[in-house]
């Protein structure tokens, strides 16, 4: 059944063409993931497709009886209403029989009010849609409806928006980046809630799990064309990567008929017969398809960084509180060269407390931060960056830095950085203002990078990200030899980046986890995560699972989880031998100062504990899989 049908459609700005004569149609069942470049048209042809943006040209035609809902990037709601009012002010009429429920529920003495409100729940059959309706707001964690809106935050309001959408009982959802400023525990809720769920979705989003679970077609707008992967989203990289290599090898075989056509047209004599006329136009047909090259971007930054010394970055016993929330207690932590931890934690647990302690922006109420002389952090924050009107996009990067100094005496300038980041020469020199929000934060991650920091501190730097910016991201990363913290609901992205976790917990504790989050979910298994409330601070939090009501089945033999975590303690006791032996052998050093070597001395019990306690995990973990 056909939902949506575009047939022809236009759009450009100024001089600007987005797209052309594009067409496509939505049918029932499908999960179509919608990607391609930031400023390419994706949020346009969605604006587009809802009515909420007028085409150049073309037109879009729905089933005359559909039932359609947009989840927009930034959700419209009147900032004088309160949660519960702006859920309410939804077209669904069965939303208002379940709010005078649940009002005659709160106000058990008004008997007249509860038999009203039960009869209306009877009549409308609205007993599972309250269920849902409550399941829902749970998830979401909204849990005080008499809030303002206008009090709210901008993750809060996008929850309310993903509310709105979800109860309003969609045959047709359409969505841009539905899983921005979610965290984890509701991203991986909303996966299993579509895998259940009879909705037909078209979604933008740069959260490439999302996309494989959730997705069975991906459409991709590239270069003003439309093409279409029937699978998911690793369905789509494997058969996108055979569409490159076969119009790569077009474009070869183009450009060798061009030369050999060359030739022919310079022979020609300067009085062309007729017919060689079809020739001639075949020559230049030939001339376009091989001067039709690729303009991807590939970032391979090998930055010259400051050497670090053997103090990187050391917590000392941090704690800190607002008011009766307690976010961090009593936390100490040395980081060592190298390091990539990812932080991962509800909303509200303090994750961007931590960083900001860190970096000096925030006060700890009780402990200290001590920064290694020879560390330089570099602070992507979710804030983004400020700009002055007028400025252009070079002018932006160049108030941070002209270059960055490169292996083997080699520079790279902020304008070459700026092209491997995929502004072009043109989009060099465009005013900032008229940059889409994905390309302000990939101009933001040019003003951090530029700075050839040593310790990079990223929070939630993929949000408005498209794919391709997070692989060039995600390759410098992978290459970058300095520290590395990232605070990320992107599990792709994590998984890829980070050798071990901080888990956050609304306790105020923080486990150490080996791993990456995949291992982290692997561990866990389906369970509640949390840490225990009666543990004193001298004991380790823990990981509690629920009971399960089956027998697994005994298993020999580690499992492959339990493999890549004893794998990753052996890689950390051996860097931590390494920085043990370094500082042994520094005091053998005739030239030390005193200083410098009671400062070695501390760091090298500090070492020899941090060494002790992580071989004692490794034991304990190598038991168990004895035992098993």
């Amino acid at each position: 059944m056909n939902y949506i049908t575009v047939e022809n459609v236009s759009r450009a700005f100024a001089d600007k063409v987005l797209f052309k004569d594009l067409s496509l149609g939505i049918n029932q069942g499908q999960k179509i993931g919608f990607v391609a470049k930031n400023g390419y048209g994706k949020s346009t042809l969605l604006n587009i497709i809802t009515r909420a943006e007028e085409p150049d040209s073309g037109n879009v035609a729905y089933r005359s009886d559909l039932r359609m809902a947009f989840l927009s990037q930034e959700p419209n709601l009147n900032p004088e209403m309160t949660i519960e009012e702006v859920i309410l002010d939804s077209d669904v009429p069965t939303m208002k029989i379940i709010a005078d429920y649940e009002h005659s529920m709160a106000n058990p003495d008004d008997a007249d009010m509860m038999q009203k409100a039960l009869d209306a729940m009877d009549a409308a059959n609205a007993w599972d849609f309250e269920t849902k309706y409550r399941q829902i707001l749970s998830k979401l964690k909204l849990d005080d409806l008499t809030q303002k809106v206008g009090k709210l935050s901008g993750g809060q309001k996008k929850r309310i928006a993903m509310a709105m959408a979800l109860l309003s009982d969609p045959q047709l959802l359409i969505m841009d980046e539905p899983t921005n400023h979610l965290d984890l525990e509701m991203i991986e809720w909303l996966e299993a809630y579509f895998k259940q769920e009879d909705y037909t979705i078209l979604m933008v989003t740069h959260d490439r799990y999302f996309l494989d679970r959730v997705c069975n077609e991906i459409i991709e707008l590239d270069q003003g064309q439309l093409y279409t992967y029937k699978g998911n989203y690793s369905y789509y990289v494997e058969k996108k990567q055979e569409r490159l290599e076969i119009a790569q090898t077009n474009q070869e075989k183009a450009q060798q008929l061009y030369k050999k056509e060359l030739t022919w047209m310079r022979r020609q004599p300067k009085a062309r017969r007729t017919k060689s006329k079809s020739r001639i136009d075949d020559f230049y047909v030939i001339k376009e398809a091989a001067h039709n090259r690729r303009k991807d971007h590939q970032v391979e930054l090998e930055i010259n960084m400051q050497r670090m010394g053997t103090k990187v970055v050391e917590l000392h016993k941090l704690s800190k509180s607002f008011g009766d929330k307690h976010l961090i207690k009593d936390f100490s932590y040395n980081f060592i060269r190298g390091e990539r931890l990812g932080i991962i934690g509800k909303n509200g647990t303090g994750k961007s407390t931590f960083l900001n302690m860190i970096t000096g922006a925030l006060t700890p109420d009780t402990g200290k931060v001590v920064i290694g002389e020879t560390v330089k952090i570099g602070y992507y924050t979710q804030g983004g960056i400020e700009v002055k009107p007028g400025q252009k996009v070079i002018d932006v990067v160049k108030e941070y830095g002209e270059y960055i100094p490169l292996n083997k005496g080699k520079i790279i300038s902020a304008s070459q950085l700026l092209e491997r980041f995929m502004f072009d020469n043109k989009k060099k020199h465009d005013f900032v203002e008229k940059l889409s929000g994905g390309e302000r934060k990939r101009l933001y991650l040019c003003t951090v990078l530029i700075q050839n920091p040593n310790f990079l501190i990223l929070d939630e730097p993929t949000n408005d990200l498209d794919i391709p910016t997070l692989n060039v991201l995600e390759n410098f990363l992978m290459d970058f030899p300095g520290c590395i913290i990232v605070v990320s609901h992107d599990r792709y992205f994590m998984d890829k980046i980070v050798d071990h976790l901080f888990v956050f917990n609304q306790s105020g504790n923080i486990t150490d986890f080996p791993g990456n989050y995949s291992d982290f979910r692997a561990y866990v298994g389906n369970t509640d995560i949390a840490l225990d409330k009666d543990a004193t601070e001298e004991e380790k939090p823990v990981i509690v699972k629920k009971v399960e009501t089956t027998t697994a089945a005994p298993t020999s033999g580690p499992t492959r989880e339990q493999q890549k975590m004893l794998s990753r303690m052996e890689n950390k006791i051996k860097q931590l031998e390494e920085l043990k032996k370094k500082l042994q052998d520094s005091f053998l050093d005739p030239n030390i100062h005193a200083d410098q070597m009671t400062e070695n001395s501390i760091q090298l019990e500090k070492t020899k504990a941090q060494q002790e306690e992580l071989e004692m995990e490794w034991l304990e973990l190598s038991e168990q899989i004895a035992k098993n």
